[in-house]
């Protein structure tokens, strides 16, 4: 089911469900580091990676339960689902803080202390990625961070590879403007 371990029978573990390397987690160590990574970086806060990793094997096991196919790069599609839960989380993020901040404004306005030069960029850079579109958010996370190829982006979100190109020109030059801006650069 996995890279590097030999197939048995693709038919006969996805119609069983079984994994080739007799019941081991789905995913190994470098993957689930992996995982971990994407969704750190795609905001997911420490205290809930674990829930994401655990998503993250639920999913491939649901896949291969269901009768599909293994992934060809187990890798790539790890890393492109626990992006999609990244994005998830970060919606939901997004609503609890329109509601705090329509709670804040019938208070009074707050003002936002600046950051320490020490961190000044990693700052910039993480509200820049913030405020991306989800989808060029995705695709600058899988690739400078997941360290994805543009064609394995393309292929696991189902785009052309023009598309994840087009969306990553986008975001990298919406980043270099927001750091010109907050004059980080």
């Amino acid at each position: 089911m996995l890279r590097g371990r030999p197939r048995r029978g693709r038919e006969a573990h996805a119609a069983t469900g079984d994994d080739p390397g007799g019941g081991a987690d789905p995913l190994d160590a470098a993957q689930e580091r992996r995982v971990r990574a994407v969704l750190a970086l795609g905001g997911v806060p420490q205290a809930d990676l674990p829930d994401g990793v655990q998503q993250v094997r639920l999913r491939l096991l649901e896949r291969a339960a269901s009768g599909r196919e293994a992934p060809r790069d187990v890798s790539a599609w790890a890393a492109v689902v626990a992006s999609n839960l990244a994005m998830d989380w970060h919606r939901a993020k997004r609503r609890q803080e329109r509601l705090g901040e329509r709670l804040a404004a019938l208070r009074q306005p707050v003002e936002h202390p600046s950051g320490e030069d020490s961190s000044v960029l990693s700052v910039a850079v993480a509200q820049g990625l913030d405020e991306l579109p989800d989808a060029q958010r995705q695709v600058v996370v899988l690739r400078f961070y997941a360290d994805l190829p543009v064609r394995s982006i393309a292929e696991q979100l189902g785009v052309p590879e023009g598309t994840v190109k087009s969306r990553l020109h986008t975001a990298v030059r919406a980043l270099r403007a927001r750091l010109h801006e907050d004059e980080v650069v």
